[in-house]
Parts: structure tokens; sequence; C-alpha cells
């Protein structure tokens, strides 16, 4: 038996592992199911932030285990990572893969480190696939030079912004308590010249209800990203989020449906916002790309910065160990993660979902949500997510907008 298999038997049969008590992978296997490859590799160059947000799932919640891990990813991990991604390709004949440069804040490693790790990457995994680079970053160190070595090495930059500068200070703020916004005002400006343009991803905002929405997106589109991507609030059963009393029965969506109104009512497309596009996409039959919504298999591993290979880091507002897979790169290669019950409850799609929310008639648009926000201390993840009420809401809305905009069209061809 391989060593995979082996480690996913002995997690099923654990709850204190992980509380999956009840999903047999061995069963799923002889049912025909196979795993989704990893497309996605999430690399943790360095374990610090120079921010202090008050929201972050790495530093304010359950899961403390940077604490102790080393600050700085050392180069035999990162070679050790990039012989499994290439193994991985040859494995499973991919024709790509992506690194998502990550930390904490991955530009503390330095710019000249970061373009030697790419050259590494690019040197092992050679002809055996195409690596495309991502980075997300909260922006502050950004500037001219840093963006052309950058964008020199293939890099494509993914910037974190809450909004209007009140806004976006009000939780992300630098150690000695100033805000943040002027330092990723400046890099955004940078990134949305002719020259830097090319190197531009997009803007990762947090949805919080106590904001205003429409100065939320104003400020966010002003900056011409080909994508913005609203992320819903790291909250689970054990630990929901907590809103002003007046903030209705679906604040989230509520906030949501300003923002998709204004956008989806512009008369000219704007940018792209992930969230709206998967829920018109699943709606309409076709599939989603995020972890948000809808019931595709999540490819994604993360690699920390001590070589552990770990699940969607975002588990780690779950409770400590939840990202955990006893795995390491220099040992273990990425088809044995694959075999996790924690893994493969994110591959199994309608099979994952809970009894209440294959019942709901939005599941499959749903689909259960993002699975940290389903977590309930004691059952574990088989539950509807925290945020069920917000996102059926947020659904039927757009389902409403997109139905109407459907018949209004066919009428007048008939």
């Amino acid at each position: 038996m391989s060593k995979g298999r082996m480690l996913g038997l002995r997690a099923v049969r654990g709850a204190a592992v992980w509380p999956h008590a009840t999903l047999d992978v061995a069963t799923l296997r002889a049912g025909g199911w196979r795993p989704t490859p990893f497309h996605d590799v999430v690399l943790k160059v360095h374990q610090r932030c120079n921010l202090t947000c008050d929201y972050c799932y790495v530093y304010t919640m359950a899961d403390q285990s940077w604490r102790d891990r080393p600050r700085l990813m050392a180069r035999d991990v990162w070679l050790a990572t990039a012989d499994r991604m290439a193994e991985h390709a040859a494995e499973h004949r991919l024709p790509a893969m992506r690194l998502i440069l990550h930390g904490g804040e991955p530009l503390l490693v330095g710019v000249d480190q970061l373009a030697a790790l790419i050259g590494d990457f690019r040197a092992v995994l050679g002809t055996t696939c195409t690596l495309n680079v991502r980075m997300q970053t909260n922006g502050v160190l950004l500037d001219d030079a840093v963006l052309g070595k950058l964008r020199g090495c293939g890099v494509t930059i993914g910037v974190s912004l809450d909004g209007p500068p009140a806004d976006n200070d009000r939780r992300r703020r630098l150690p000695n308590g100033r805000g943040s916004f002027h330092a990723v005002d400046r890099a955004l400006r940078l990134l949305g010249t002719d020259t830097h343009r090319s190197a531009f991803g997009g803007i990762l905002c947090a949805v919080d209800p106590v904001t205003d929405p429409l100065a939320c997106y104003e400020t966010l589109v002003g900056y011409r990203p080909p994508m913005i991507d609203l992320l819903l609030p790291h909250a689970n059963w054990s630990m929901p989020s907590t809103y002003p009393v007046d903030g209705g029965p679906h604040p989230l969506a509520d906030w949501l449906i300003a923002v998709f109104d204004r956008w989806y009512g512009a008369p000219r497309k704007e940018t792209r916002i992930r969230l709206f596009e998967d829920i018109i996409a699943l709606s309409l039959g076709g599939v989603g790309r995020s972890e948000q919504v809808g019931l595709s298999p999540v490819a994604v591993v993360v690699v920390e910065t001590d070589g552990a290979i770990e699940q969607v880091d975002s588990l780690k507002s779950a409770y400590p160990g939840a990202c955990d897979t006893g795995l390491d790169v220099r040992t273990d290669p990425f088809d044995a993660a694959l075999l996790h019950p924690g893994v493969v409850a994110r591959q199994i799609g309608l099979r994952a979902l809970s009894d209440t929310c294959r019942r709901c008639p939005v599941h499959t648009i749903c689909g259960g949500g993002h699975y940290a926000h389903r977590f309930r201390a004691g059952d574990g993840f088989r539950n509807p997510s925290v945020h069920c009420a917000d996102l059926a809401h947020l659904i039927r809305h757009i389902n409403g907008r997109v139905r109407a905009d459907l018949d209004d069209r066919l009428g007048r061809l008939t």
C-alpha cells in the first residue's frame, strides 16, 4: 500500500486528526472516483507580514502555527517543491501549473531572492509544463524598480485593498497603527501604467458590510483592474462574524447586491468580478473557478516555509492543525496529498455536502459555500456555510436579474 493511501486511511479512522471520520477514501476510489491533480501550488515564501490586518486568518484566528515556522523559506525547500511540481505535472500530463508566491508578505523576502527562486522553478520545470507565476501582496513594498524586476520574471501580481482610505485603514494597518492605503494606492497606480499593466492581475477585497459598497467598488474599479475578487469574511459556526444589529438578515448579500447591480448595470464591462461571474455561469449550467461557490474540485496545495505540504490555508480559520497533512515536499509527492480526506472532501462535490444543503434548491450554484465556513466544533465541516442565508439571497437576486434579461432578449426574437 502506498504511503499516501496509508495516510488517508489513518486520517479517516481518527476524527481527532481530521473531522471527517465517515469519509472513506478507499470506498470512493473503489467506486470509480479519481482525484483531480493539483494545478496551483501556493508557496509560503515568508512567514511574517508587514501589516497587522485585524481579520487575517493566518495571525488572528485559530491556527497559530506560523509562530513555530521559519521566517524564510530555504532554497532546499523551494527546490524540492519545484521537483514535486515537475513530478506532478509529468505524472498527470499537465500542460501548465501555477506557482503562487504568498505569505505572510512575499515581498519581505526581497525581490532579488524572489527572482532567484523563480529562476530555479523555471529551470527545474523546463519543458515539462508551462509555469505561470502569480503573487498575492499587500502592495506596501511595490515600487517602480520592484515591479520592473517582477514583470521581467513574468509575475502576475494581485494586490489587496479594502476600499476608500478610511475603510481600508480601519482594518489594514501598519504595525505602528498607521493606515496602509497611501502605499497601496501608489502601487496600484504604478500597476495601472502602460509600463507595468501587463503584470496587473487584479485586486482582492474583503467584504465588510460596515463599509459603503458603492464607494468601495468605485475606489477599486478606479484603478482599472482586470479582475476584482470579493471575499466573504472567514467565519464559521463556532466563530461567527459579528455585524451591527441593524444590518438586517443578510448584510453580506445586501452589500454584494449593491455592487452587483452597479457592476452588472454598467453600460460597458469595467472589470471582471469572479464571484458574480461564477454565480452567473453556474446558474446557466457552467462551472465556477473559485472556492466560494460551486462544486468544482479544489485543485490547490500549499507549501509552508518549513516544507510542510498543507491544504488550502484559509482552513487556519477553523481550528489548530486544520491544514495539516503530515507530508513534506522533501520526502513526499503531491499525489500523497491528493488522498488526504480533507483534500478529498473538497474534490467530491455533492457527496461532501450536508443533508440540509442537498435539499436546498440552489445547492448546485452555492456548492455549500466556502469549505472553511462550514466548520462547527464537534461535527466538522458537514454543515451549510455560516453565510448560508447571505449566499442564497445573493444567488436568487443574481438569477432574477439574469433571467429577466434573458426573457427580454428572447422576447425580442419572437
